[in-house]
């Protein structure tokens, strides 16, 4: 594989918008059909308003990672973090989480969040080696079943 080039692209970017499908994709064939709202019926998207940064990494000129930082209340939260199957092993994950906490210290953020399943190993291992740590459920994925969330204060 090519090495990685990460870039800034517009929330809406095709290839963002690529990545973020094969996520969702991913995702529902992992989970199936649970819901994508908590107890509080709060939508879990993404509003384009809140995002600080748009990330994708490039093999080449293939898009082969995505994730975002947003707004979500007083806290910048990791949203659509994903790497393509093919890419992964490649430092795809570590390279997106780096350049994510770099942005949210750029703005002034002294905790960075993220959601994630119970399913995805992978993902809760990655997020631990860069020193997250588990918190509780917070909104909007209270009463989501399989949720697990983390924090890392930076």
């Amino acid at each position: 594989m090519s090495p990685l080039r990460l870039e800034r692209v517009p929330f809406d970017h095709p290839d963002a918008v690529l990545l973020r499908d094969r996520m969702v994709a991913e995702v529902q064939g992992v989970y199936g059909g649970q819901r994508d709202r908590g107890t509080s019926g709060m939508p879990t998207g993404v509003d384009a308003s809140s995002v600080i940064v748009t990330l994708v990494a490039y093999a080449g000129d293939q898009p082969v990672a995505h994730a975002l930082l947003r707004r979500l209340r007083d806290d910048v939260e990791i949203k659509r973090m994903f790497v393509d199957p093919a890419a992964r092993g490649t430092g795809a994950a570590h390279v997106l989480m780096d350049a994510l906490e770099a942005e949210a210290r750029a703005v002034g953020a002294t905790r960075i969040v993220l959601h994630t399943g119970d399913r995805q190993l992978a993902a809760v291992r990655t997020y631990e080696r860069h020193g997250y740590t588990p918190i509780p459920v917070y909104e909007p994925y209270v009463g989501m079943p399989a949720s697990l969330c983390f924090e890392k204060i930076l």
